[in-house]
């Protein structure tokens, strides 16, 4: 009975993780994963104790400095003067366009992508419309080139951060394996929209959803930038050691929080909770779905028949249709818990081919849903057509080149058997 109650508690939730959110009510995905746990509970399914041995903290630690450090940058005004720069470049549009996709794809690759997103869309908005721009283009170079500049480094997006942990994997030699595909998918980020959209920037009348709210500008301190540069150069300094990531981002984390300059509160209340929490809850439903066996059963089945997700012929379709229906994060951690010892080369594989795979659909990751949710919140809507038109073609131009430069480095196979 307690397998049977897991079971459905599992595939109630990931059907809840495809939807969004639950027919009728305001519940999103973090909110059915919660759902899903105290199910697990209320039942006695499992206990406080056993689903806190499922937790991966040293992932959640990290993820956490690693949202003070993006607060940092976020309430020195850091990310107001990138915005301020971008829009403030003289030139036409595609060179404005050009200059926003560098920008958030480098900010994507070192930063927590959502309090980037939160940020940073108002004030591209704010920007476009000044020059009399359609600040549509903008918004989906925002989305689209932080996911591919994520795909960069270990610490670019979340599940990135878990994979990384989980597989105790080299910063560099991730940086090695990513790095090229993540630029070429800024390139297609480009290019797609430019192609799109060059002859509809200026002068597009926009359907105004709703009276837009007042963008919140954060003046710029120089000493607390150079406060956040220095955290964030101390960081990747010392993931070249030996020391635990955990560890290092959690002391960089203490010593921004001690500062006259914001509280402390401030600082922790920019921290994503949602996205911890649902970290939290979809370890435990995974973790108690681990236990039962079942998963075990399931991998051995795909090991028979040659279809374990450790060639790129399989992992590529698997993490396309996975991150645009339950999602990135949702889909790494299921895999990493269902999946025992897979090779590093899948590990770097899967996190390069989920991030990229996040641009796919507006749902694909949660920095799209963030980047229209505040577009709409600033008068300017963004259909999940218009979003597709452009996401479609640059991720399928960005994975074929991912694809085609695992498997010519040899970081992956391509077919089922091959050697690595």
């Amino acid at each position: 009975m307690h397998a049977a109650i897991i079971i459905l508690v599992f595939v109630f939730t990931y059907i809840g993780m495809a939807a969004g959110r639950l027919p009728w009510l305001q519940v999103d995905r973090t909110g059915i994963a919660l759902i899903g746990v105290i199910v697990l509970l209320a039942t006695e399914t499992v206990t406080l104790d056993d689903l806190g041995a499922t937790i991966d903290a040293s992932t959640l630690v990290l993820l956490f400095a690693l949202m003070i450090i993006s607060a940092q940058f976020a309430y020195s005004g850091f990310y107001d003067l990138c915005a301020e720069w971008v829009t403030s470049q003289r030139g036409g549009p595609a060179r404005l366009l050009a200059i926003t996709v560098a920008v958030c794809g480098g900010l994507g690759a070192l930063l927590a992508n959502d309090i980037v997103v939160f940020t940073l869309a108002p004030l591209l908005i704010a920007g476009a419309r000044a020059r009399e721009l359609d600040p549509r283009p903008f918004l989906l170079a925002l989305a689209c080139a932080t996911n591919a500049g994520s795909a960069a480094t270990l610490i670019g997006s979340p599940q990135n951060i878990l994979i990384g942990q989980v597989g105790n994997l080299s910063f560099d030699t991730f940086l090695l394996a990513c790095l090229v595909p993540a630029m070429v998918g800024l390139v297609c980020v480009f290019g797609v929209i430019w192609l799109l959209w060059h002859d509809r920037i200026e002068g597009t009348v926009l359907a105004v959803t709703r009276e837009a709210s007042e963008v919140q500008l954060h003046p710029h301190v120089r000493y607390q930038t150079i406060k956040g540069l220095a955290a964030m150069a101390a960081l990747l300094i010392l993931f070249a050691t030996s020391a635990p990531r955990e560890i290092v981002g959690l002391a960089i984390a203490a010593l921004l929080l001690a500062t006259r300059k914001f509280t402390s509160r401030t600082m922790i209340a920019a921290v994503d909770w949602p996205l911890l929490l649902l970290f939290v809850s979809l370890f435990a439903i995974t973790g108690a779905l681990a236990d039962t066996g079942l998963p075990w059963t399931l991998i051995s089945a795909l090991q028979g028949v040659g279809l374990l997700p450790d060639s790129l012929a399989v992992l590529t379709p698997l993490a396309l249709l996975m991150s645009n229906t339950i999602g990135n994060v949702p889909s790494v951690i299921l895999l990493l818990q269902i999946w025992p010892n897979p090779p590093q080369g899948a590990l770097y594989a899967l996190a390069l081919l989920c991030s990229l795979a996040g641009n796919l659909l507006m749902v694909g990751s949660l920095t799209n849903l963030i980047v229209v949710e505040r577009g709409a919140a600033f008068g300017v809507r963004l259909s999940f057509a218009e979003y597709a038109r452009a996401g479609v073609p640059i991720t399928l131009l960005s994975m074929g080149f991912a694809v085609f430069w695992l498997a010519w480095m040899g970081w992956l196979p391509l077919w089922p058997g091959g050697a690595e």
